[in-house]
């Protein structure tokens, strides 16, 4: 299995393998950024904790549906 993901990987152009990199870069940005704003209890902006509560799960989902998205582009 992760000889074709690699094989894959390589037969990408470099401005292709440059997007995939990035896509998941922006993914782990997203879900650290979303578990900074559910488990960080002094955060710096003023937030009712439901409401940082909520945007972190918001946050949470987005990237994966960005890494949904990055892993259907690499299989094409």
């Amino acid at each position: 299995m992760f000889e074709n993901i690699i094989k894959n990987i390589q037969k990408k152009s470099l401005k292709e393998r440059f997007l995939l990199v990035m896509g998941i870069l922006l993914f782990l940005a997203y879900l650290v950024l979303g578990l900074i704003f559910i488990f960080w209890k002094s955060f710096p902006i003023a937030m009712l904790p439901k409401y940082r509560m909520a945007f972190g799960v918001v946050l949470i989902v987005y990237s994966f549906i960005r890494l949904f998205r990055v892993y259907n582009a690499n299989n094409e």
